[in-house]
């Protein structure tokens, strides 16, 4: 019967293996071992047979694991544990932190908190108005275009029966001084005869003064002053024909021309605008 040598060494060195289950086998192994033993110093009779159950015909009835001895003295530790009750009030020992308290009462404290979160809301809304008030100044418009929004205009340097074109926001302003004869003429007007009907009190605010965008309604050209078959103004362009209060009598052109927003500061200054 053959027995490997890994099996002989693990039986010399005691480690955990099964055990063979013959006599036969336990004797073949020692006596194959004779050779380690005087290495190993194993004696004749290992110990951990001695003690095992066998059947009649005198084979191992179980096998037993048994704990090598450790070959140095690197080994694990087993602490003991108990299951007595002990006392927690005793064996706990909690640290006494009566020192680090503060000494002042309860509304001191709240009055404190509040004064903090009173402080943060107040320097939060100062900082948020602040950014909203930078943030719309940077969206208006410039210095430059609010000097163009108003327009003042000198009206002593515009004589009787004369017309003056100004601009403003890029647009051309008419400007007409008109006579008593030309006041007359746009009162008697028939409405009916207008295709966009509008009386001339209605165009005006002083009935010497009739102030109007330069832009013909039809296709935005710009019509002459004191031309046309009405005596008011024409556009060369394609052949719209106002009269004295820019009311559009004849052409293309579907609306009369539209009046700006102005006011009279004095009597001697206009401001459009």
């Amino acid at each position: 019967m053959a027995v490997s040598p890994r099996i002989v060494t693990a039986t010399v060195n005691r480690t955990f293996i099964n055990a063979p289950y013959t006599a036969v086998a336990i004797k073949k192994v020692f006596e194959t071992s004779n050779n380690f033993r005087s290495d190993f110093h194993v004696s004749p009779s290992p110990s951990w047979a001695v003690g095992a159950k066998r059947r009649p015909d005198g084979s191992i009835l179980s096998k037993t694991v048994l704990n090598a001895a450790p070959l140095n003295g690197n080994f694990q530790r087993r602490l003991s544990s108990s299951s007595a009750i002990v006392d927690s009030s005793k064996s706990t020992i909690v640290p006494d932190f009566s020192k680090y308290r503060k000494n002042t009462d309860e509304n001191t404290s709240r009055a404190f908190a509040y004064l903090m979160v009173g402080t943060t809301g107040a320097l939060t809304a100062v900082g948020a108005k602040n950014f909203i008030t930078d943030f719309l100044v940077n969206m208006s418009a410039s210095a430059d275009i609010l000097a163009l929004a108003k327009v003042e205009v000198d009206l002593t340097k515009i004589p009787e029966g004369k017309n003056v074109v100004i601009k403003w926001r890029g647009k051309p302003v008419f400007i007409r001084h008109r006579t008593a004869s030309e006041i007359s003429e746009a009162n008697e007007t028939s409405l009916t005869e207008l295709r966009d009907p509008q009386n001339d009190a209605d165009r005006v605010k002083r009935p010497e003064w009739l102030v109007m965008l330069g832009v013909c309604t039809h296709l935005g050209c710009v019509p002459i002053g004191e031309a046309g078959d009405y005596g008011g103004w024409y556009c060369p362009c394609h052949g719209s024909h106002y009269d004295i209060s820019g009311r559009i009598r004849k052409g293309p052109a579907p609306l009369n021309l539209e009046i700006p927003e102005y006011d009279f500061e004095s009597d001697e200054l206009l401001v459009i605008g």
